[in-house]
């Protein structure tokens, strides 16, 4: 299979312009460098130029902004509600709430952000809807809802059959529960719409502009393929590449595929069923299924933890079609047997997972200038704007909530060396594997296996 550029990108890309990419050559200064031109390093820099338009920023990337997993990621707008517990043990529970309020506010902000600037990135705030597939996960699905209430911020609603399977689409959905704080868009649109946000407040950027070198002291200096940057701030945003590059992050996340396709436009058949909306859909599993509506009539369903990379080496894999199709057309057809096969295109992408499921965020090896967040797990199109927040906040040395966050206090976690990584995570998949096919039988599963399969839920679920 040959890389091909991931379904959303392409789209994207083809309602801009004809141009040919800015690239650094020659030397330059700036008052702060961003390697990585995804939502991260977008979202820094033009929060960087809203509060301190006099600083001159500079974003670099090694392909086109929006390249990785910004532009080919499933399009959901989900927030960190679902995670309380998790923040609240590692934050306190006075931040998780605080954290939660925020990524619920998130949602908004965004679609105001596109509104402003005229970013057509396909938001439609329908909010999303967590299933149950089987009697194990009807057991299970309300467990997040019990802390929230408790913390006076729950948003999601219980739902029967009945709602679920009206607006999910499919008979295969039981009960489910419901958040109007969230929805999907078009990751693409919404990328190359930031960066063109960004050069219009001032950013410079520059396209196929690979890192090769970084001399670390008082004055950064960043050596590219062509050029070279000098800078007194330094912003690290290459997410799944973080832990191929710098050794500091090799145990800090792990890369894990998450495979998508997409169907041909079937606009009568989706409004014949109900499921013309924006509404984000996801089961219960610990590698989820996830799926939505497109505005112009296409299905698109996606699945996470197929493939683990060895040693997280960014794999050729994960820039091409999806060596999982068959395995995805499958799960199309349980959860909607009368559509027919009519897919465009699968795709693939790596979703870096931190230990805790959330991502983390600080300054690198002991650098007070060199900054740096990843470990979205899955789950960056809302979690990133809130990156901006806390990278823009660290940068220009601010003492705000950001900053005093235990997200922005770096890794909460470690995995384990290789090669008990990889064998590790192989095992704990196999586990899951075996453990909810057996739940979808209605079995009880095996005792090690559920336990084993508790790893795994660790790591966060969502894949979208």
């Amino acid at each position: 299979m040959s890389a091909e550029q991931p379904f959303w990108f392409e789209q994207a890309l083809a309602q801009e312009p004809p141009q040919p990419p800015n690239v650094l050559q020659g030397k330059t200064n700036a008052d702060v460098c961003i390697i990585g031109g995804g939502y991260t390093g977008l979202w820094t820099a033009i929060k960087l130029k809203q509060q301190a338009p006099e600083k001159d920023v500079v974003v670099i990337d090694k392909g086109l902004c929006g390249q990785g997993a910004s532009g080919r990621n499933g399009g959901c707008m989900l927030t960190l509600s679902t995670k309380y517990a998790t923040l609240a043990r590692l934050f306190g529970q006075k931040e998780a709430i605080r954290l939660v309020k925020a990524s619920d506010q998130a949602v908004y902000d965004i679609a105001d952000f596109c509104l402003k600037h005229n970013i057509d990135a396909e938001i439609r705030l329908d909010g999303a809807l967590y299933t149950a597939t089987n009697s194990i996960q009807k057991a299970n699905l309300h467990k997040p809802l019990a802390s929230l209430k408790l913390a006076g911020i729950n948003q999601w609603q219980s739902k029967g059959d009945d709602f679920v399977q009206q607006y999910s689409g499919s008979t295969f959905n039981q009960q489910g529960i419901f958040s109007a704080a969230a929805g999907s868009l078009q990751p693409g649109k919404l990328v190359r719409g930031l960066a063109r946000v960004a050069r219009q407040l001032g950013v410079r950027i520059f396209e196929n502009t690979p890192m090769t070198t970084i001399d670390y002291g008082k004055i950064v200096k960043v050596t590219t393929a062509k050029g070279e940057i000098k800078t007194p701030r330094l912003v690290l945003a290459m997410n799944a590449w973080m832990a191929q590059t710098f050794k500091t992050f090799r145990r800090s996340i792990v890369l894990v595929s998450s495979d998508m396709l997409i169907t041909k436009p079937m606009p009568d058949e989706l409004a014949a069923m109900n499921f013309n909306h924006g509404m984000v859909v996801a089961d219960s599993r610990i590698f989820v299924h996830y799926y939505r509506s497109t505005p112009d009539g296409r299905l698109m369903l996606g699945k996470g933890g197929n493939l683990f990379s060895y040693g997280n080496k960014m794999l050729a894999a994960f820039d091409q079609p999806s060596a999982y199709q068959k395995m995805l057309q499958n799960s199309f057809q349980r959860f909607f047997p009368s559509l027919p096969h009519h897919f465009e295109r699968s795709w693939t992408g790596a979703s870096d997972r931190s230990v805790t499921g959330v991502p983390f965020f600080g300054r690198f090896e002991g650098q007070s200038n060199v900054f740096y967040g990843l470990g979205y797990s899955g789950n960056g199109v809302v979690q990133s704007y809130l990156g901006g927040d806390i990278l823009s906040s660290l940068v220009l040395d601010k003492d705000n909530e950001w900053t005093r966050s235990g997200m922005s206090q770096g890794c909460r976690g470690h995995f384990p060396i290789e090669p008990f990584r990889t064998l590790g995570a192989q095992i704990v998949r196999n586990s899951v594997l075996r453990k909810e096919s057996m739940e979808d039988n209605e079995q009880q599963a095996y005792w090690l296996d559920t336990q084993l399969a508790k790893l795994a839920s660790a790591a966060g679920k969502a894949d979208k």
